[in-house]
């Protein structure tokens, strides 16, 4: 009996062995796939941040280089620890970084007296309230000269360099210019270009816009653009800053050279808007626009102060930095007609010859 009954559950053990349950199988199943797929996406991620780090690596090598080499012209000195270890800029009383900004035409050889400085404008910052404006001064303006004698305010740089034009825009619009820059045409030209052209709103009195033969078919000329909104390359930009309308057919210059320096603060603002951190991931890009400068420009800034100055210039909206014209400042006209003891047409202060006593009074209210 007893041995029947063994073999009858040994019988039943052997032939009915103990059913593994589904969900145990399935959990092996589950998680034996898992652990390579997991080893792959982690070997991926960490070649994905090799990668990016090796790009970073080799952007942050040529923006170096292209910074360096820059440098080197610019300033005498190629150390980018210079530019890192950067000082603050010089202000005036008022905090305010002062900027004189002159251009000549001396990389253009058949430009008739290239060294004349056919355009002076000031910039004047504050950090503090990140607001700021340029102000035109005009040619034609007649000044005393430092060493004796009177003349156009163009004339300054060609009689006594960049000390003496600092020297009269310190005694005339009681303004200390902090630094200069004096550029070529070509500094307008190659920037434009290496930002991939600008934007500008052309907002002329004429219906057609503004159109000035005087700018040769050699230089792409003659210039011609339509009202509103046009996207401009180097060359064209470059003509607008030059043109004045004065020679016959010409259309939508009311104001000649007024007009003229009104179309240079507009490129300088359509630059500012276009420059912008993005840039240092672009070496392409970044090195031409640092060849623009360092190859047209001369200045007395130093290495250790660009941060400072470029920094602020960039910080400030363009809606916060006004655009001035002693022409039409705060709705007034503070300039005269001249005529020299020459017989040429000048331009003197409304209050008469060396008295910019109102000009001083309304820039003041600006400077505060």
């Amino acid at each position: 009996m007893f041995f029947e009954n063994f073999s009858k559950k040994s019988s039943y053990r052997s032939y009915h062995p103990i059913p593994r349950t589904e969900s145990s199988d399935a959990g092996k199943d589950a998680r034996s796939p898992s652990k390579p797929k997991k080893k792959l996406f982690l070997k991926t991620l960490k070649a994905l941040f090799l990668l990016i780090l090796i790009a970073a690596v080799f952007l942050a090598a040529w923006d170096v280089r292209n910074i360096s080499s820059a440098s080197q012209k610019l300033f005498g000195s190629g150390n980018i620890l210079n530019l890192i270890g950067s000082s603050s800029a010089e202000t005036d009383d008022n905090g305010r970084i002062n900027l004189l900004l002159v251009g000549y035409s001396i990389d253009n050889p058949g430009h008739p007296a290239a060294s004349l400085t056919d355009s002076i404008m000031l910039v004047s910052m504050s950090p503090a309230s990140r607001s700021g404006y340029m102000l035109s001064i005009p040619r034609d303006l007649y000044v005393r000269f430092p060493d004796g004698g009177y003349g156009k305010i163009n004339e300054a740089y060609q009689r006594g360099g960049m000390d003496m034009l600092e020297q009269i825009v310190a005694r005339d619009f009681k303004i200390q210019p902090s630094y200069y820059a004096l550029f070529n045409y070509a500094a307008v030209r190659e920037t434009v270009n290496a930002l991939g052209g600008i934007t500008v709103n052309i907002d002329s009195s004429d219906p057609r816009g503004l159109f000035d033969p005087n700018i040769s078919p050699r230089d792409g000329g003659p210039l011609k653009l339509a009202n509103g909104t046009q996207s401009l390359d180097g060359q064209t930009a470059l003509n607008l800053t030059r043109a004045r309308g004065d020679a016959y057919g010409s259309y939508g210059f009311p104001q000649a050279d007024f007009d003229r320096t009104q179309h240079q603060r507009q490129i300088l603002t359509a630059i500012k808007d276009r420059l912008n951190w993005k840039l240092v991931l672009n070496p392409v890009k970044n090195q031409k626009i640092l060849d623009a400068a360092a190859n047209n420009i001369k200045t007395d800034i130093q290495a250790g102060e660009i941060r400072a100055i470029f920094g602020t210039f960039n910080s400030i909206p363009s809606s916060n930095l006004k655009s001035l014209s002693l022409r039409s400042l705060n709705g007034k006209n503070y300039l005269s007609s001249y005529t020299t003891p020459y017989g040429q047409s000048a331009l003197i202060p409304s209050a008469g010859l060396n008295n910019y006593s109102l000009i001083n009074s309304a820039l003041f209210e600006l400077n505060m």
